[in-house]
């Protein structure tokens, strides 16, 4: 979702409580390892020339970030994130990069408003041009793409979950055996350094016997290589449309990270959700921001242990307001402050991506005029606090 409703002063007054309660005698999360040479600090992204706002989305080597800047592809470079706009497939007008490998192979997706059709793409820095990946999808179908450093590509194309290198199909990735009939995958959303792939699926069928409609939504994780099944992880309520349980991120150990997502009627509410290998087990919720009823985990340090996402405040089933959150691995999710100069008086703010040496990257945003900057926080692990309650 990404509708912001309305903001009433009940809203107000609790993210304004928020952000002045970061500082507790709980004091910062205990820096993680490769944080220990970092200094805190928080730095906005400059937008692409012409354009304004900005997501980061994923980091690369040397320095590289990835993401978007006024709804385009783009990348920063260098000390000062000198930044550098990316070109979209033909026909398309908006998008976002997601990752970048080693060599500087980007991925994305790009949209085009004509009908709101959505394509994996992918971008080797330097070129003149981008490819599509995937055939279009329909609006309201997810699209996900992701590529870990050796170049390894994952996507959805038409219905079937897939694996690029070098630009050649290498293996399609199959529904578990214990799935539901009726299941397909319906997005891929990383791998990791090994090759893991984490995605999501979901089915349907009618149990005639019991006059129901069975839908189960659930994580699937296909190891490096192709030579062992997929699992099919645990979720804690299925067989019901109303949930969707969501696999977002799978780290350099094979630890997933993601959510359940609930929603009927006027009463989401997203659970975050951590499963680690060997995937025999119910999810382990890290509990919620204080203060907060909703927590969605969007990304992953390879191998610090550390995830990144959003805690969420809904009214009336749309979001009125989000909050960066940092969870070191262990204890209670944490969150990360607002940058000096951030957009608005009590803006709002997002993390997507985090790195092993304490960076963590997102978007704040202006609550009332929607102006937004990429932003990265360094040394986040010294600078995330639990609120006020």
């Amino acid at each position: 979702m990404n509708r912001i409703g309305t903001r009433s002063v009940t809203a107000a007054a609790g993210a304004a409580a928020l952000l002045a309660g970061l500082v507790t005698a709980a004091g910062p999360a205990a820096a993680t390892t490769g944080a220990t040479a970092c200094t805190p600090g928080i730095e906005l992204l400059p937008a692409v020339a012409g354009l304004a706002g900005g997501t980061v989305r994923g980091f690369g080597a040397g320095g590289l970030v990835v993401g978007a800047s006024g709804g385009r592809p783009a990348y920063w470079t260098g000390p000062e994130h000198t930044a550098h706009a990316v070109p979209l497939p033909a026909g398309f007008d908006q998008g976002s990069l997601k990752a970048v490998s080693a060599k500087g192979l980007m991925v994305g997706t790009a949209t085009r408003t004509s009908d709101h059709a959505t394509i994996a793409f992918t971008h080797q820095r330097g070129s003149a041009t981008s490819e599509a990946l995937t055939a279009p999808v329909a609006d309201g179908h997810a699209v996900d793409v992701d590529v870990n450093e050796s170049g390894r590509v994952v996507a959805v194309d038409q219905g079937v979950a897939k694996e690029w290198v070098n630009g050649e199909v290498v293996r399609e990735l199959p529904v578990p055996a214990d799935a539901i009939p009726g299941t397909e995958v319906v997005r891929l959303s990383g791998i990791n350094k090994r090759g893991d792939i984490v995605g999501t699926a979901t089915g349907s069928y009618i149990d005639y016997e019991n006059d129901v409609q069975v839908t189960k939504t659930f994580p699937v994780v296909w190891p490096a290589g192709g030579g062992y099944p997929p699992y099919s992880l645990q979720v804690w309520n299925g067989d019901h449309s109303s949930y969707s349980t969501i696999g977002k991120d799978i780290d350099d150990r094979g630890r997933v990270v993601g959510l359940e997502d609930y929603h009927y009627r006027n009463d989401p509410q997203q659970t975050p959700a951590v499963w680690k290998k060997p995937y025999d087990a119910l999810p382990a919720d890290p509990g919620r921001l204080g203060g907060h009823r909703n927590l969605e985990l969007s990304g992953s340090s390879p191998s610090t242990n550390v995830a990144v996402g959003t805690a969420t405040t809904f009214e009336e089933s749309w979001p009125s307001s989000f909050q960066a959150v940092y969870w070191p691995g262990k204890g209670a999710p944490l969150a990360l402050p607002f940058p000096a100069g951030a957009p608005g008086d009590v803006p709002l703010s997002r993390a997507f991506a985090a790195t092993d040496d304490d960076r963590v990257g997102g978007t704040v945003i202006d609550r009332e005029t929607r102006a937004s900057s990429a932003v990265i926080w360094t040394c986040a692990s010294k600078q995330a606090q639990a609120p006020q309650s």
